[in-house]
């Protein structure tokens, strides 16, 4: 059977606790996504740092666990069939960890959730994500404003979609999911880090503000903020 010590990450993160989920990640907002949805669902998990100031994400051992170089990935050692599963792509972590538990992907309205987590992962993060570049980043250096102007207006159109969607809701598929511990994080970094909610209409928005400080309260969402702490 497959050990922990047989995969070539964990010899330079190795584990606190060879029973627990080795999630290798870092506070952007696809990482508090996975960390946030490990607090939510009380699963044991070793927070390992992955420091992209060091280029972690370009060693051997991290490029052993997800060839693609980016964030979040896991190492579950009790997946399915009691067989270590190891996982990246942060979408495919959260449907996979609510799975595992049987939470936060409530049956009734599955495809709802997913539909949301997909506009999230296919839309919202990766506008907000180039904004972001171009707003606060080396993009705005760039003279040409016709690059920044479109993910602009993207970012904004998005936001109304979101807006209109959480009308008469308190979270965007009814009762609390995946779906929101994706959308949570990329809106927290928008208006926050990017500073970009003056420029995408955020004070005209009716209903995405108050959503996104329900999300903030949630005191598993404010420890998994700063997860993983460690290297």
């Amino acid at each position: 059977m497959t050990a922990l010590a047989d995969f070539p990450i964990t010899r330079r993160w190795p584990p606190r606790d060879a029973k627990a989920i080795q999630l290798y990640s870092l506070p952007t907002p696809n990482g508090i996504k996975v960390a946030v949805a490990l607090e939510e669902l009380g699963l044991p998990y070793d927070g390992h740092r992955i420091d992209f100031g060091k280029n972690d994400q370009f060693t051997p051992e991290f490029l052993s666990l997800n060839p693609n170089n980016k964030i979040p990935a896991i190492i579950d050692p009790e997946g399915p069939g009691g067989k270590p599963l190891t996982l990246f792509e942060s979408g495919a972590i959260l449907i996979y960890l609510a799975e595992k538990t049987g939470k936060l992907l409530p049956q009734a309205n599955r495809y709802e959730v997913l539909q949301w987590l997909m506009f999230q992962m296919g839309g919202l993060g990766p506008m907000f994500g180039q904004l972001g570049f171009f707003h606060a980043f080396a993009g705005k250096e760039i003279e040409d404003p016709r690059p920044k102007e479109r993910y602009r207006a993207e970012a904004e159109r998005i936001l109304k979609v979101l807006d209109k969607a959480l009308e008469g809701r308190d979270w965007i598929a009814g009762d609390y999911s995946i779906a929101d511990i994706s959308i949570g994080p990329w809106l927290r970094t928008l208006r926050d880090f990017y500073k970009a909610g003056d420029i995408t209409g955020w004070d005209s928005l009716k209903n995405v503000p108050a959503y996104l400080e329900r999300f903030l309260a949630r005191p598993a969402v404010q420890r998994g903020l700063t997860k993983p702490e460690n290297a």
